[in-house]
């Protein structure tokens, strides 16, 4: 199934795509809520809850991040080999982690904004995984059990603002400066992200192009890290890094500037696609 976030008729609704045809969810306020409220068959919730629901075409409706309201946002660096090797650091003992704002993500086709104070935006395709139910000290071998779906990220970093200091946060939470779309896609759809290649493209020209099997800590091994620390529950985001070819480390860099239209693509998944305005 692919499940979306939109806006329709002024209002925020949940949808279901089939035949690229979308189903409104009837009585259903958030994907966060639909999954927290799916204790068991999810694809029978959406049938029940679709039957009546308005349809839409994708065109007609403004595509909102998948999970507008995560109650967390975990990010992991230096995740993959090939952009760790180009980044210059050593391979990390444990998954680097940090945080994003949601406030700082937008859906598919709506615009990332290069803020006033620094030109350095660069783009990171990453591959999206969104928990389905409440955990804590999740086994490796249970992650899987854990997943809701996938969708495509694209972790947009002002780059002098992250360097500032050690912690990334800053140059990681300008106000829609990120990507999170086009919809969640669950796993039975989906298939193995082993399988999966990730293509990042900026105004055509491909720019990152990896399998996801490259990341050195599996996403399984992510999972179970993170639930060591915090209690993950429905609608967690976790974004599960990049692969090598950021902007940052072309010469000269390449920089996201206004005018210009990046996407992610994730075989089996779907494609996130974002104008680029001035603040």
């Amino acid at each position: 199934m692919r499940l979306v976030s939109f806006i329709a008729d002024e209002r925020q609704a949940v949808g279901v795509v089939a035949d690229d045809v979308l189903i409104e969810l009837e009585g259903v306020k958030s994907l966060k809520a639909l999954l927290s409220n799916t204790t068991d068959n999810l694809q029978a919730t959406v049938a029940a809850k679709g039957r009546e629901g308005r349809r839409y075409s994708l065109e007609e409706v403004t595509l909102l991040p998948v999970i507008p309201d995560p109650d967390k946002i975990i990010c992991i660096g230096l995740n993959y080999r090939a952009h760790q090797v180009e980044s210059g650091f050593e391979a990390p003992k444990y998954p680097p982690v940090f945080t994003r704002f949601a406030n700082s993500q937008v859906g598919s086709r709506q615009p990332l904004v290069v803020p006033k104070v620094s030109e350095d935006f660069d783009y990171e395709g990453e591959l999206a995984v969104v928990i389905g139910k409440c955990g804590r000290h999740i086994p490796v071998a249970d992650a899987a059990d854990y997943i809701a779906g996938y969708s495509c990220y694209n972790d947009g970093s002002l780059r002098d603002y992250q360097w500032h200091t050690s912690q990334f946060g800053p140059g990681k939470n300008f106000v829609a400066t990120g990507g999170f779309g086009p919809w969640l896609v669950t796993p039975d759809e989906a298939g193995d992200p082993d399988d999966m290649t990730l293509v990042t493209r900026l105004n055509g020209r491909v720019v990152q192009q990896s399998p996801v099997s490259d990341l050195i800590f599996s996403i399984p091994e992510i999972i179970a890290y993170c639930s060591t620390f915090t209690e993950l529950v429905p609608g967690d985001v976790i974004v599960t890094g990049t692969p090598s070819g950021v902007g940052a480390y072309h010469q000269p860099p390449l920089w996201m500037k206004d005018g210009d239209m990046v996407e992610v693509e994730i075989s089996g998944v779907g494609i996130l696609r974002n104008p680029v305005i001035a603040e």
